[in-house]
C-alpha cells in the first residue's frame, strides 16, 4: 500500500485542529472487508476501543485522544479541518486518521454508511465543538496527547509514526 495522503488544517479560533497531518488511506481495505475486519486491523496495531456508527453532522473535534475512522460501508462527505476546512468524500474501503483536534462534520452520506472507529492504546475521547471559550483548555489537552506507538493501518513505525514524530507537536497558530 502506497503512503497515505496527508492535509493540514489551520486553526481557526474555535476548532484547534493540529500540527500533525490527517492522513487519508484510500482503499486501505477491500470495499466489501465489512466492519470486522476493521475492528481486527485497528486492534492488531493497537488502536482499541473500536466502535460502529456514523460520523456526527455538526464539526466536532477530540482534544484528549486521536481518533482512526474506517468506512465499513456506504460512503459519506465530510468535512476535515472545521468550517473553513476541506470536503472529502470517503467510500468503503478508505480509512482516516485524525490527531487530536481536528474538526470532521458528516455533510451528507448513503444510507448504508458504517463506520468503524478505534483511538490508539483504547484512549479515553471528549466531544468538543469549538467553543472559543475553551480553546485554551483543549490546546492545552492536545499537546498532552502522545504520537502513538503503531501506524493503526500499516503498524510498526509504518507512515503515521514517521510523520507524526517529524512534526511539531503542537497546535497551529491562529489564524487572523
Amino acid at each position: 500500500m502506497p503512503n497515505p495522503e496527508t492535509h493540514s488544517f489551520d486553526d481557526d479560533g474555535g476548532i484547534p485542529n493540529s500540527r500533525l497531518p490527517v492522513l487519508v488511506y484510500p482503499g486501505a481495505l477491500e470495499s466489501d472487508a465489512g466492519p470486522a475486519a476493521y475492528e481486527e486491523l485497528f486492534a492488531g496495531n493497537g488502536w482499541r476501543g473500536a466502535w460502529r456508527n456514523g460520523i456526527f453532522p455538526f464539526h466536532h473535534f477530540h482534544s484528549i485522544a486521536h481518533e482512526v475512522l474506517g468506512i465499513a460501508a456506504g460512503q459519506a462527505e465530510v468535512i476535515l479541518g472545521g468550517p473553513g476546512g476541506r470536503r472529502f468524500r470517503l467510500r468503503s474501503g478508505d480509512v482516516v486518521v485524525l490527531p487530536a483536534g481536528t474538526g470532521h462534520r458528516n455533510v451528507g452520506s448513503s444510507d448504508d454508511l458504517l463506520v468503524v472507529g478505534a483511538y490508539p492504546n483504547g484512549m479515553d475521547w471528549d466531544l468538543r465543538r469549538g467553543d472559543p471559550a475553551e480553546h485554551e483548555e483543549v490546546l492545552a489537552n492536545i499537546a498532552g496527547v502522545p504520537v502513538p506507538d503503531q501506524d493503526p493501518v500499516l503498524g510498526g513505525t509504518g507512515p503515521l509514526v514517521e510523520l507524526w514524530n517529524g512534526a511539531s507537536r503542537g497546535p497551529r497558530e491562529r489564524n487572523v
